[in-house]
């Protein structure tokens, strides 16, 4: 699900936001390997995979930390909607 803005503009409308959930995942790892001989080349790593043990920031497939894996941030915002009163 792909985060989306939406303004609304009506009068006499409330909206009482009830809970909102966000889902991180690291995906494929972006690490240049190439860099100190003035080249590009990443490693293939599809999905950041935690190291067992102590380490839990290295990836258990290639070896970088989590912060060279690309992040995705899936984001959930459930709304209470209140139309407006006839008499209004």
């Amino acid at each position: 699900m792909k985060k989306r803005q939406v303004v609304i503009k009506q009068r006499k409308i409330s909206y009482t936001m009830t809970s909102s959930s966000s889902n991180v995942r690291y995906v494929e790892c972006q690490k240049n390997h190439a860099a100190n001989i003035g080249g590009y080349a990443v490693d293939g790593c599809r999905e950041f995979m935690a190291s067992g043990g102590d380490d839990a920031l290295t990836c258990a497939a290639c070896g970088c930390h989590r912060n060279f894996h690309r992040r995705e941030v899936d984001t959930e915002v459930v709304c209470e909607y209140s139309p407006p009163n006839a008499n209004d």
